[in-house]
């Protein structure tokens, strides 16, 4: 889950039905309530992407523009609609093998010695935050089943997690379009791990069991999980969290990662608290291991 703040990735044309919507519609409530359910926090320059993101939700709820919607926002007290406006806010970028570098990072340096130190449990656990649509869980599933057959014997769990109640019932069912297929996949993974059934690929049964996907707020703590993960990916997703939120999200993660384990951010984003953490620079790119808490 990403923050839809990004022009390059927002359509310019604004529909007529959003047009319809007038200036003095109060920008501040809707921020304020994307704010305080999802925790990002969208700048007052960026308000026109409400128009932009927001057309569908109008049109499902048969509202006319954006001053209407305010309007039932605050005379019904709407919750379902509030999380329905905090959710359509954000805008959910990603691809197979996003940023190749981690990924390969895992292949040769740091995936080989956390095997060795698990034999005794064959047991791995890894958690896409943010996952979106699947495609970065289903990146790691494709990398352990693809260069290491070792494994195939083991207990290996993928936790994808996010915001979005729509892009989580996508990933569950790993189908893609053609244009998805096409972001990073390499066609030997395409082959060996995909089902062509009419216009999209699906995600094979051997995939889809290695991951569990659910719907999760990142702040919303503690995390549902009880087991300790052995490497995490929170990439891009921090991007527009207060300070204050991104410490309390570093430190749950900070609690749920393995004291040997690994954690990738995006390539802009650093923890809050260094104190928690040591970087590593490797391959050309950074990941972080934790720090012993005092």
């Amino acid at each position: 889950m990403e923050l839809a703040t990004d022009t390059s990735r927002s359509s310019s044309s604004h529909s007529g039905l959003c047009n319809s919507s007038k200036p003095s519609v109060d920008f501040n409530y809707l921020r304020e309530i994307v704010r305080s359910l999802s925790h990002n926090v969208l700048d007052p320059s960026r308000d026109y992407l409400f128009e932009t993101r927001l057309t569908r939700l109008l049109r499902n709820h048969e509202l006319r523009n954006i001053g209407e919607l305010v309007e039932r926002l605050r005379s019904r007290q709407d919750a379902s609609l509030a999380r329905d406006v905090a959710e359509a806010m954000t805008i959910n970028e990603t691809s197979f093998f996003r940023d190749g570098r981690p990924f390969e990072l895992l292949r040769t340096a740091l995936l080989p010695p956390l095997i060795e130190r698990r034999q005794m449990a064959r047991r791995l656990r890894f958690w896409s935050a943010a996952c979106s649509t699947g495609q970065e869980a289903y990146s790691i599933a494709m990398l352990v089943r693809e260069r290491f057959p070792q494994l195939a014997a083991w207990d290996i769990r993928i936790e994808g997690t996010d915001f979005t109640a729509e892009v989580v019932t996508r990933a569950t069912a790993g189908s893609y379009q053609r244009i998805e297929i096409n972001r990073g996949l390499p066609a030997r993974n395409i082959v060996q791990f995909f089902d062509h059934v009419g216009e999209v690929w699906i995600a094979k049964p051997e995939l889809r069991k290695m991951c569990n996907f659910r719907k999760a707020n990142l702040c919303e703590l503690p995390l549902p999980f009880l087991e300790k993960f052995d490497v995490i990916f929170l990439r891009n997703v921090m991007l527009y969290f207060s300070l204050e939120t991104r410490r309390k999200v570093l430190a749950e993660a900070h609690r749920l990662l393995a004291p040997d384990g690994v954690i990738f951010l995006g390539s802009s984003e650093q923890p809050p608290d260094m104190s928690l953490w040591n970087p590593v620079i490797a391959g050309g790119t950074c990941h972080f291991t934790p720090k012993p808490r005092v």
